[in-house]
């Protein structure tokens, strides 16, 4: 069982490098294990001509997650990570491509052109992180509703905040509760 794994880990390896090789000298930023997962780091620029590689060329055939993450309290800037899940039926891997965003320039280029599975995942981040995704063919909030105020998973979101609240006091209210 441990020498499957290591030859998956190994055949995500060389995918990762010919992705690397694929694409501009620096549109990829990092290529990372950890607990036996691959993760490659691209260049926002880069997303989509990486994410049509890793189809047409590496045989991802399915976009099976995306999520976004919030590290604001943590680090600066980048603030934000926007994460997609792939999955390759026929090599029975897995792969997670990630972009970095700034928090005054958070967005990235929709990935539903080449995996329309995307869509509801990008309308979620959007709704949750406020990271905007260009391109998107229907991108509106999906979790809350339209008059909604901000984006309930950023870190900065008043945490016991209710409809009717201002969106300026959490600690205060943190002491109420």
């Amino acid at each position: 069982m441990a020498e499957v794994h290591h030859r998956s880990l190994d055949r995500l390896t060389e995918i990762a490098e010919r992705l690397r090789e694929h694409l501009d000298a620096d549109a990829v930023e990092d290529i990372k294990v950890h607990n036996g997962e691959l993760t490659v780091t691209v260049r926002r620029e880069a997303l989509s001509d990486a994410m049509r590689y890793l189809r047409d060329q590496e045989r991802f055939e399915m976009l099976v997650d995306a999520t976004a993450v919030d590290y604001a309290p943590l680090r600066g800037e980048p603030r934000f990570e926007v994460i997609y899940h792939l999955l390759s039926l026929s090599q029975r891997v897995r792969l997670r491509v990630k972009v970095q965003v700034r928090s005054d320039d958070a967005w990235v280029p929709t990935v539903c052109p080449i995996y329309p599975s995307a869509n509801p995942y990008e309308r979620e981040i959007w709704d949750m992180f406020g990271v905007r995704i260009e391109g998107h063919p229907n991108l509106k909030r999906i979790l809350t509703y339209d008059e909604f105020p901000g984006h309930p998973l950023r870190k900065d979101f008043p945490l016991f905040w209710q409809p009717g609240m201002s969106l300026g006091t959490t600690e205060e209210r943190y002491e109420e509760w």
